[in-house]
């Protein structure tokens, strides 16, 4: 696609989340998991994927719902459907396993190991759910189907029989791949930093509207990330850095923070991989920014050199580590950026994206 393409691929999703009929959030969730898998499935070549499937786009939607299913400032789990119905259905699924069997864990990660048989039932569960409501309504406005995103090999007749057949692993039960349209992916990886925080802002308006709450506070509960509850790998991080700030390297002080080296605005990875432990006035400065070319460098250096000792961390506090997937956002993240753009270095000061040692450095990240 060229540009102008990609720019009207953008406006053509704006325009069918804004104007497709859906009675609850799972067009936002879907289309978010879209994203992310563009960019998280993006090969060492920079190439992102052709296909996806209604496995991968389930474990996203369980992921970005997973933080909505707690209560909301100690009331109850908001609504996120329309109508006269109590709860979205996949919304309710991951409440019941969250607070069930899983013994109400705030980590995912967490809950997913203390509870593997109940994770699979869940999954396959919000599968279905996928399958059979909004991954063939996504693309619907008024009457019509446009399937300008992807094509897929099932109609309104699917039977939930077929698709848990397929789930148990009979071979032809169910076709679960999603085939993205030529060029969209790319369009996708390039329109990341733009369309995802206007559909989040979206889905918070929309879930404000539903549960009758002022928007301005929903949207950090929803997408936002509480410092605090990055707090235990801190400490951690701060012995693997020699406890020093990852960005100027003096010395920590007692202001210690943890930063997402790929900002959380551009895509949610808590991973290890990840993570660096910064003074508060390095944080607080580079903000939502990505980091310059040195930094890149010492990143990627760090996440190659230390791959058993973040194992370590990963394994002692039970957190999530996925070294694949954080390299590969990464590069789809840089590889996509114009060359000479702004980049954060040390404080107020923003230089030109050095783009070929972006990319060398994360080359050498193995």
């Amino acid at each position: 696609m060229n540009d102008l393409e990609t720019i009207g691929l953008g406006e053509k999703v704006l325009a069918v989340l804004e104007l497709g009929k859906f009675t609850a959030t799972y067009k936002y969730a879907l289309f978010n998991a879209i994203l992310d898998l563009c960019l998280e499935k993006t090969s060492a070549s920079t190439t992102p994927p052709t296909v996806l499937t209604t496995r991968d786009l389930t474990g996203k939607v369980v992921e970005l719902y997973w933080p909505h299913a707690r209560p909301y400032e100690g009331g109850k789990v908001l609504r996120q459907v329309g109508g006269s119905r109590n709860q979205a259905e996949i919304l309710r699924a991951i409440e019941g396993f969250r607070g069930g069997s899983a013994g109400g864990l705030e980590s995912l990660h967490r809950a997913r190991g203390a509870d593997p048989d109940g994770w699979l039932r869940l999954m396959s569960t919000v599968e279905w759910k996928l399958i059979e409501m909004p991954i063939p309504r996504l693309q619907v406005t008024g009457r019509e189907e446009d399937r300008f995103l992807y094509a897929y090999n099932w109609d309104q007749h699917v039977r939930q029989r077929d698709v848990s057949a397929y789930q148990r692993g009979d071979s032809g039960a169910f076709d679960n791949r999603l085939l993205l349209g030529r060029g969209v992916a790319e369009a996708l990886v390039r329109l990341n930093g733009m369309l995802r925080p206007i559909i989040r802002q979206e889905w918070a308006t929309i879930v404000a509207g539903m549960n009758h709450l002022p928007e301005s506070k929903l949207e950090q509960f929803l997408f936002g990330i509480e410092r605090s509850a990055l707090a235990p790998v801190r400490g951690p991080l701060g012995t693997l850095q020699n406890g020093r700030c990852f960005y100027c390297d003096e010395r920590l002080g007692r202001e210690v923070e943890v930063d997402h080296f790929i900002p959380w605005v551009r895509y949610a990875d808590n991973g290890l991989d990840n993570l660096v432990v910064t003074d508060a006035r390095c944080n607080n400065s580079k903000r939502d920014f990505l980091a310059a070319a040195e930094h890149v460098e010492r990143w990627a250096r760090r996440n190659s050199t230390a791959t058993s000792e973040l194992a370590k961390i990963g394994a002692t506090l039970v957190w999530e580590r996925d070294a694949r997937r954080s390299r590969a956002v990464a590069r789809a993240t840089y590889s996509r950026m114009v060359d000479g753009a702004k980049v954060w270095k040390e404080q107020s000061l923003l230089v030109g994206l050095e783009k070929p040692r972006v990319q060398r450095a994360l080359e050498r990240w193995t």
